[in-house]
């Protein structure tokens, strides 16, 4: 397939501080001891897409990416990182790389997507209809812990994180509509336009954007170039193609004009036409309403452009590493329901401990947990569904639950660490209580303190 492969990995994310730093860039961060980059680069492996130009934000933190896939990588894959400027967004950093792009087609993956569903759907899916875009969707996460020991047993309620809200034709094949984030909470307006041409729309607010694209490359470089103002591929590239699919071809002037509340461009006021559209709006899709209409009227030009979706089953697993919430619930996933995801092969106990871990005396480590290479842990310690890295070494009477310790930690006797996250090279000394914290790398945290909610780092 004639598709150049974008991986777009981030830099130092400030949604994600104190978890990230210029020592540990977004990509890097441990899911379940595997650098997050890692499942897109085996996801494309998988699915035979070997050439890739994986682009990071930032000089140090592309040299330290781009260090670790030449090292895991080796005679595995074809990986070219570029560096581009920090906070450039994402329709920043491949207009920063368009001298690089010169294939029909451009699948843009972000590198912090987990999940399993075939990235070559989504270009079969776009080449099959022609699309300018399509784009991956698949059903929107519900966060936060499943349980936790303070809730008295009781599962907390699950809220769905922020959603779009998205219009979909009645084949659930093109891409109507689209309001992201900040715009779902006003009223939302729909283009009179294309619910003429389409007759009927169903919206969806369960759906995530998975941040998974194939492009028409042409499409995407004209409009990276003539409109520089936009920073973002879902907030301002997506909706944009989705707004001006009813022209005749993509005028960036038409465009601005029904921006600016001149909804001429692609308008039908013919009732025998809507009654027409109404009548077939269940069968063909919109885009192909280019026959003659019962009274000899062409609804619209044939060379309208497509934005497609492909919308993923909701047995597959899809999450984006995009905040702190995120890292925690991916990290439980990816041990748990979604181990298939981890690479490792468990235990009759279902869970991971590395043959050169120590356990001592009446230690316990649950189901869903991992415990990495060189780790020990001192007598009479509980852990349950946690990653704990490599090289920790832990005291006696230390409980851990639900939460993520990376590697090179030091853990004092008898501290209680809950839904939190402890950064690489931490030392807790004795009789800590966390809940709910993130300590960031190289932290100490003194005997005996109390902390909840909090993030420690260091200045």
């Amino acid at each position: 397939m004639d598709f150049q492969v974008v991986v777009l990995a981030g830099g130092t994310s400030k949604e994600l501080i104190p978890l990230v730093s210029n020592e540990v860039p977004k990509a890097l961060l441990p899911v379940a001891n595997r650098p997050v980059l890692s499942y897109v680069l085996e996801l494309l492996e998988q699915n035979n897409l070997k050439d890739l130009i994986v682009v990071v934000e930032g000089e140090d933190a592309a040299l330290r990416v781009g260090g670790w896939i030449s090292s895991a990588y080796v005679d595995r894959l074809h990986v070219e990182v570029a560096a581009v400027p920090e906070d450039v967004g994402t329709a920043g950093a491949l207009r920063a790389i368009g001298h690089h792009l010169t294939a029909h087609d451009i699948l843009v993956v972000s590198g912090d997507l987990v999940c399993d569903v075939p990235p070559g759907a989504v270009a079969a899916a776009h080449r099959r209809h022609d699309a300018v875009v399509t784009a991956m969707l698949c059903s929107a996460p519900v966060s936060g812990p499943s349980d936790s020991a303070s809730s008295g047993g009781k599962d907390k309620a699950k809220k769905p994180g922020r959603y779009n809200i998205i219009g979909l034709d009645p084949t659930r094949q093109f891409m109507l509509f689209i309001a992201a984030g900040a715009e779902v909470e006003k009223d939302v307006r729909v283009q009179k336009s294309i619910l003429r041409a389409v007759g009927q729309m169903e919206i969806r607010a369960d759906l995530m954007d998975a941040h998974l694209y194939a492009f028409k490359r042409s499409v995407l470089q004209e409009i990276l170039y003539q409109k520089e103002t936009f920073h973002s591929l879902r907030r301002d590239v997506l909706p944009f193609l989705v707004r001006s699919q009813l022209r005749s071809e993509l005028s960036l002037d038409g465009a601005q004009a029904e921006e600016n509340g001149n909804d001429k461009a692609g308008s039908l006021d013919n009732k025998v036409m809507l009654s027409h559209l109404m009548a077939n709006a269940s069968s063909q899709s919109f885009h192909e309403h280019g026959a003659m209409g019962p009274n000899g009227f062409v609804p619209f030009p044939r060379n309208t452009h497509k934005c497609c979706v492909y919308i993923a089953s909701k047995s597959k697993y899809c999450a984006r590493l995009n905040s702190i919430q995120a890292f925690s619930d991916i990290n439980r996933d990816v041990i748990g329901e979604a181990s298939h995801l981890s690479g490792y092969s468990f235990s009759a106990h279902n869970n991971i401990i590395h043959p050169s871990a120590v356990l001592g005396s009446k230690t316990t480590v649950g189901p869903q947990c991992m415990l990495g290479e060189g780790s020990q842990m001192g007598d009479k310690c509980s852990v349950k569904r946690s990653v704990l890295g490599r090289h920790c070494r832990i005291g006696s009477n230390v409980k851990v639950v639900n939460s993520v310790i990376m590697d090179h930690v030091t853990i004092g006797d008898g501290c209680s660490i809950q839904g939190s996250v402890i950064c690489s090279n931490v030392q807790l000394q004795d009789r800590i209580v966390l809940k709910d914290c993130q300590v960031g790398a190289g932290f100490v945290v003194s005997a005996g303190s109390e902390y909840k909610g909090e993030s420690l780092a260091k200045k």
